[in-house]
């Protein structure tokens, strides 16, 4: 019984993100820049797209089931939106050294595989992007409005809330919440739970 008991208590601290960070980002607030390596070699910073309204900043790894399942959902974020002026960046934030099959190589591997059309970053040593976020998940999204020459957190969260079936799905919080973007309206949820895997 109190085997399984922790192994319950394990199971939701690593999927429910129950260590949702209180530090980090707050709706409304100015989002840190950034200056991270892609996997084609170039570094990338959220001055990098000087036609950008805003940014879906996505953090993602190779290694989390969750963001398996998110990957092709992700992809169709990035094609819907990039034109429109807000972009995908996925920022990689696991520490490689634990979990190996995050490594910069692995990364690049998994983004030729999927034919990633959106930069995927990898997080600086001491997961300084990460921990300026107060990202705990993955995939765990912040949603980023231009205002003037600062970028500004609109929207922080999951993608939806179906991670096993996009089809299923009833709430598309990403979506809607690039939608009021575009369309000059408030965003009705700003702030949802991050289902996923704990980083490393």
């Amino acid at each position: 019984m109190v085997y399984i008991k922790a192994f319950v208590t394990s199971f939701l601290f690593i999927v429910g993100g129950l260590n949702q960070n209180p530090q980090g980002v707050k709706i409304g607030g100015t989002a840190p820049d950034f200056n991270l390596k892609n996997i084609d070699g170039k570094m990338v910073s959220l001055n990098t797209n000087k036609s950008a309204k805003g940014y879906i900043i996505i953090f993602t790894c190779n290694t989390c089931p969750y963001s398996d399942m998110y990957e092709d959902r992700i992809i169709a974020l990035h094609q819907k939106y990039a034109a429109l002026g807000y972009p995908v960046i996925a920022v990689q934030p696991n520490n490689p050294t634990i979990s190996t099959g995050d490594s910069y190589s692995k990364m690049k591997e998994r983004a030729n595989d999927k034919e990633f059309p959106f930069p995927y970053l990898i997080d600086t040593d001491n997961q300084e992007t990460t921990a300026a976020y107060g990202a705990t998940n993955t995939p765990q999204v912040y949603v980023l409005n231009k205002e003037g020459k600062e970028f500004r957190v609109a929207y922080i969260g999951a993608i939806d809330n179906n991670s096993r079936n996009p089809k299923a799905a009833t709430k598309r919080y990403v979506e809607s919440a690039v939608d009021a973007l575009l369309n000059g309206q408030s965003i009705e949820t700003n702030s949802t739970k991050a289902i996923g895997c704990t980083i490393k």
